[in-house]
């Protein structure tokens, strides 16, 4: 009788502890940071990063899953609308490169970049761009720092 009631209030103590017993979590750690911030907006289908923080430094991409983040110092390329001129578009390809293209035909306009968009110092590209008569293109150098292009008639 004595052997059973300890029994009972054994495996009730097991029942109402849920049967624990030693559970370890997964071992994760972060070796070495930084704290690295930015400024600019990058977009992707239904997802938007406004600035960055916590940005690895240079080196090879950090993966997982559907993602991947790589960090390094970054530059910008972006495109100046002129009023009356083709819309110019940029896309960076995957041989470290940029692509700036706009709608054909359009005549009289020639693709002028500058590192400082609020200066005067536009100079032309001095490429001639493909034509395949739907689109015109320049393929331009990745460079660190910030550049821009605009198209001027």
């Amino acid at each position: 009788m004595k052997a059973t009631f300890i029994l009972r209030v054994a495996v009730g103590l097991l029942v109402a502890t849920g049967g624990m017993s030693a559970v370890r979590a997964q071992s994760y750690s972060i070796d070495w940071s930084t704290i690295d911030g930015g400024g600019g907006v990058s977009t992707g289908g239904v997802y938007q990063v406004d600035g960055t923080i916590g940005q690895p430094d240079a080196g090879a991409a950090m993966t997982g899953g559907n993602y991947s983040v790589t960090g390094g110092f970054w530059s910008l390329i972006a495109a100046v609308q002129t009023p009356g001129a083709p819309l110019l578009t940029i896309a960076l390809t995957h041989t470290n490169t940029a692509v700036v293209f706009w709608p054909s035909p359009s005549t009289g306009f020639a693709l002028q970049q500058n590192s400082n968009v609020g200066t005067t110092n536009w100079t032309d590209v001095g490429l001639n761009p493909s034509d395949n008569a739907t689109t015109k293109s320049v393929v331009v150098p990745t460079s660190p720092g910030n550049t821009f292009y605009r198209l001027k008639k």
